[in-house]
């Protein structure tokens, strides 16, 4: 079930992976990456296509009070996406590193979008900010790895 149909978390942006098709991770391979020996997350609802790739996932992370939902997307969209990243990205300041993913960005042809959900309170807690961001900086490292991927935040245009 996606965590937009559960009223506990409200969305709170949305990041991509961009990647080359062909280094699209099975299901099993990317769970693995993701959570590796780190007991802080809940992996649910992995899907994979009929050769075993990543679909989509769901991942909850209590003690970060943060989740997200993970999903395979490519085609047309994804290639008109890079070509408009990459123009966006390339007119901001880079670093060496932010050059080399620059490069990489342009052989792109797919990507995972990673919904970042935070968990609500319950009724009669504070509100304040309790959202850690620790687990999502940690999921766009791990899956960037799982398919030497780049992790972008699409909202400022800039490589995470």
């Amino acid at each position: 079930m996606s965590l937009f149909g559960d009223d506990r978390y409200q969305w709170r942006e949305t990041y991509f992976v961009l990647f080359r098709e062909r280094d699209r991770p099975s299901a099993d391979d990317a769970v693995r990456s993701i959570v590796g020996d780190d007991n802080r997350f809940d992996v649910t609802d992995v899907r994979a296509d009929r050769k075993g790739h990543l679909d989509s996932l769901t991942l909850t992370s209590p003690d970060d009070f943060a989740a997200m939902d993970i999903s395979y997307v490519s085609g047309d969209e994804v290639t008109e996406q890079v070509a408009e990243l990459t123009q966006e990205v390339s007119r901001s300041s880079m670093t060496g590193d932010d050059r080399e993913k620059l490069k990489h960005l342009s052989q792109c042809d797919a990507r995972f979008d990673i919904f970042h959900f935070e968990q609500r309170m319950a009724d009669g807690e504070e509100e304040d900010e309790f959202l850690d961001p620790a687990a999502l900086l940690i999921v766009l490292d791990r899956l960037s790895r799982a398919c030497s991927g780049v992790a972008i935040d699409p909202q400022s245009g800039s490589f995470m």
